[in-house]
């Protein structure tokens, strides 16, 4: 069984204050820009190595998803999208994350939008 310190999410029961401050006393933020400064690469590989996978029913890995993304860009855009869609029967992961830890989605967003080299949201 997951223990409560093993959690990423560690606010999801809504007992927490939800604004930045009290995400940052949970720990969010806390390294973000240095992360960000290693590049998209390292970024990109740390995910890798963590095994983090999608939350979707086919459970794609997340790193080697964001390694498809060109090296080199042709001058379009490269966009992120974030899919808190709920429509498979009996879920409702997404709309706790979004009500309860909203800093750490934001969070990921930037590290994933670096990792992909994301403009645009």
């Amino acid at each position: 069984m997951l223990q409560d310190k093993d959690r990423i999410f560690t606010n999801l029961y809504g007992q927490g204050d939800v604004g930045l401050q009290g995400a940052i006393a949970r720990g969010a933020w806390d390294g973000t820009k240095g992360f960000v400064d290693q590049g998209r690469d390292w970024i990109t590989n740390e995910v890798k190595a963590s095994g983090l996978r999608g939350r979707g029913g086919a459970g794609f890995p997340t790193g080697l998803k964001w390694s498809f993304m060109p090296k080199v860009s042709d001058g379009r855009p490269h966009y992120l999208l974030v899919n808190a869609d709920e429509s498979e029967p009996g879920t409702c992961k997404d709309r706790e994350i979004l009500r309860h830890d909203p800093h750490l989605l934001v969070e990921g967003c930037l590290l994933a939008s670096r990792a992909m080299d994301a403009h645009l949201a």
